[in-house]
């Protein structure tokens, strides 16, 4: 079975973005291990410095790190990465578990974002939406699109 890591930066405080995750997270069981490890954002220091910008993103970035299994593929959610239409990711995420990897990771940064050594590690880069996002609503994002992507390779239906 295909094993999905979510890495992501910042604590949920949101009752209803807890919710959904969970609600998600049950749906994606069918489908494959999906295991999200939640780590500690930095606080911003003030006043916000480009200097004290980079430290908070290398701070960060180095605890992401830290958590990515070598074997992994790793895809980090950036603005800079290509966008996919939900068809797309869907065979992207087959393909990765068909030729390439079991284990497929997934980075989202804190709130100013991750490092570009953390970046140019990742096997891909991907982006949702030109537009910003919370980073906290990004992961429910995600795991809707997961949960759409095996349905889709499933050919189950699912509302559109």
């Amino acid at each position: 079975m295909l094993h999905i890591e979510i890495i992501c930066v910042g604590k949920l405080k949101e009752d209803y973005l807890k919710s959904a995750i969970l609600e998600y997270s049950k749906r994606l069981s069918k489908y494959c291990n999906c295991n999200i490890i939640e780590l500690p954002d930095e606080k911003l220091p003030v006043p916000l410095s480009e200097e004290n910008k980079r430290k908070v993103i290398e701070k960060e970035s180095n605890c992401i790190f830290d958590h990515i299994k070598e074997s992994s593929y790793v895809i980090a959610l950036d603005l800079k990465g290509k966008q996919y239409s939900s068809e797309e990711f869907s065979e992207k995420i087959s393909h990765i578990a068909t030729h390439k990897n079991s284990t497929i990771t997934f980075l989202i940064g804190g709130t100013l974002g991750m490092s570009q050594k953390l970046l140019d590690s990742a096997n891909e880069l991907i982006c949702f939406s030109k537009m910003t996002f919370p980073h906290q609503l990004i992961r429910v994002f995600l795991l809707e699109q997961l949960f759409r992507s095996f349905k889709i390779q499933n050919n189950e239906t699912y509302h559109r």
